[in-house]
């Protein structure tokens, strides 16, 4: 399964992207999330939908300096078959 995830609120500038890199790695899934100009952040995120909805949960709440009011998700055709989750500029 792939999701584009727009996520809303305060999650610039407070190690949100840092806490979606390591919360991927711990559920297994590969992607990548960046910052927008909008002040969001968007990710692409990949793999067993038995690890993404716990990763799901964890990105909903954020880290302990983030605040986020929304998540938006799409669900997505498998593009590419990436084997790691990275920070995208």
């Amino acid at each position: 399964m792939r999701y584009h995830i727009v996520v809303h609120g305060s999650v610039q500038g407070v190690g949100f992207r840092q806490f979606t890199l390591q919360t991927a790695k711990k559920h297994h899934l590969s992607g990548w999330v960046r910052n927008r100009s909008d002040g969001a952040v968007e990710m692409n995120v990949q793999g067993d939908h038995f690890n993404i909805d716990p990763f799901l949960e964890e990105i909903k709440k954020g880290n302990d300096l983030s605040k986020v009011e929304d998540v938006i998700t799409t669900k997505k055709q498998n593009e590419d078959d990436e084997s790691t989750f990275k920070i995208v500029y």
